[in-house]
């Protein structure tokens, strides 16, 4: 357990787990949910003629896989695919996303996007989230409010934000945004704090409250959703999601019948 990431070997990984690897030279991490069989299950954003090469996820989906015929499979429309861990890895290194850690862990971290306070749910749940949102979907891909990290930690936990307009569960995006949020905090601090060290210290300071705040462990926007209750709370299918209070306890379970 490092205090950057959790590199694991592939003999270490057990159905259920959420897994990770690096892309574009650490630049980001795309998560999925490994179902066995060397099998994930991830989500990226549809392939269009607008999409950058650079950092689409479709582009690696596109060339056929020697091993295995089904990889890369998914439903029309959907961003949620079936792909074998060779080609989920891309020939990069294998990391699993830690869950239930300490406050104080969560803080050491450097990084987001590698661990949440919150509990992960029993292994057959999490394989039957990922497996209904690979027949389902899981809705537009949006890297800040609904990207790959946060389909492995609904896949995880059920939790899902009640807050649309604000930051997603992800702990990447969370970075994104703490790290600058941090650093315009602390600049008023210059004036009456002239050591760049201790300038340092604030600013870094500043940045992990902010990723602790996010979290899902420890949020209060948070509510727990059925996997068949999903479309309707994220206004896939009808104007019901209008229905869902906003007024729950987190850990709520949701139940539209």
């Amino acid at each position: 357990m490092g205090l950057l990431t959790n590199r694991v070997k592939r003999s270490e990984i057990k159905p259920g787990d959420h897994i990770y690897t690096y892309r574009a030279v650490f630049a980001y991490s795309h998560h999925g949910i490994f179902v066995g069989g060397s099998k994930v299950v991830h989500f990226t954003r549809l392939e269009t003629k607008t999409s950058s090469s650079s950092n689409n996820e479709a582009d690696c989906l596109t060339e056929e896989c020697p091993k295995y015929p089904d990889c890369g499979f998914r439903q029309p429309n959907s961003g949620v695919v079936l792909s074998c861990l060779d080609c989920f890895l891309k020939n990069g290194a294998l990391y699993s996303f830690e869950y239930n850690v300490t406050p104080s862990l969560f803080l050491a971290k450097v990084r987001g996007g590698t661990c949440t306070t919150a509990a992960s749910d029993p292994p057959e749940t999490v394989i039957h989230r990922a497996m209904h949102l690979f027949q389902n979907g899981f809705g537009n891909y949006d890297v800040f409010q609904n990207n790959c990290e946060d389909f492995a930690l609904y896949c995880k936990t059920g939790l899902l934000t009640v807050d649309r307009l604000g930051v997603g569960r992800s702990g990447q995006a969370s970075s994104v945004i703490g790290a600058p949020l941090a650093a315009l905090l602390s600049s008023p601090l210059k004036l009456l704090m002239p050591s760049p060290v201790g300038l340092a210290t604030v600013t870094a300071g500043m940045y992990c409250v902010s990723r602790y705040a996010t979290d899902i462990g420890v949020r209060s926007d948070v509510i727990k959703v059925a996997v068949e209750d999903l479309a309707v709370n994220l206004g896939w299918g009808n104007n019901e999601a209008e229905n869902v209070s906003t007024n729950r306890q987190p850990g709520d379970l949701i139940s539209l019948d």
